[in-house]
């Protein structure tokens, strides 16, 4: 795992949109096209803003997927991700294709369309975060390691739904939904590279444990460790609980 420390988010998100921008293009040199994963929420808004201005990426030859929605949430909703990624990526690059996943489709009908549709890429560069209680896309501690789906349902766990609400997505606990669909921890692991920006001190536990304790599906961000490219990137807050022997650039 490649540790890089920013000052602040906004360099954070800019070395992050650098890195996955070098990484897309180098997709697209080797093979004439490539394959993405995008997460949303607060931690994506600068790299994403980064991303979309990256020179010289011939997006026309770029197919995104989407890591994770909430289950029964219309994308007017303002914590819609298919609505984040529209207004934020869709429609800032012309992609060659793009898969956003129906959070009003029935679950399992769209898992299976989902998993069809990803089953013939081989995904280049997958842009991730790490939640509060240390889950990697929606896959909230204890988190299912073994299953080969690629988009799975999932139960969102309390730690999970209160940090929605205080990242300001829902007025009241009880409008979070309590289910979702989300890429599984062995899919997003297929990723060739995997860029993961953390910034803000709330983050700084799961940081921590994702980083030093040994890989378990309780820190499920933790599985990060056994990826052989991941860049994670931090920002002071984020890396404050860290120990003093990391490596960090």
């Amino acid at each position: 795992m490649h540790i890089i420390v920013s000052e602040n988010v906004k360099t954070l998100g800019m070395l992050a949109g650098q890195k996955a921008g070098e990484l897309i293009r180098a997709a697209l040199r080797k093979k004439g096209s490539a394959d993405i994963i995008l997460a949303t929420g607060t931690s994506q808004f600068e790299t994403l803003l980064h991303l979309v201005n990256e020179p010289d990426v011939d997006w026309n030859n770029v197919t995104m997927f989407h890591l994770d929605e909430y289950l029964g949430l219309p994308e007017t909703h303002p914590a819609s991700f298919r609505k984040y990624l529209r207004e934020r990526f869709v429609r800032q690059v012309p992609l060659k294709e793009y898969h956003l996943i129906n959070g009003e489709a029935e679950g399992r009908n769209e898992c299976r369309r989902l998993n069809a549709l990803i089953r013939s890429h081989t995904i280049d560069v997958a842009l991730v975060g790490i939640g509060e209680n240390g889950h990697l896309a929606f896959n909230d501690p204890p988190a299912d390691f073994q299953t080969d789906d690629a988009f799975i349902m999932v139960e969102l766990d309390e730690p999970c739904r209160k940090q929605q609400l205080g990242e300001g997505w829902f007025n009241t606990l009880e409008e979070v939904p309590r289910q979702a669909i989300s890429m599984s921890i062995r899919q997003i692991m297929k990723s060739k590279h995997i860029i993961c920006s953390v910034p803000d001190e709330r983050k700084a536990v799961a940081v921590k444990n994702s980083v030093e304790r040994k890989v378990s599906n309780l820190f499920p961000a933790s599985i990060l460790q056994q990826h052989p490219d991941c860049f994670l990137f931090l920002d002071h807050a984020s890396a404050s609980k860290l120990s003093p022997q990391q490596s960090i650039s």
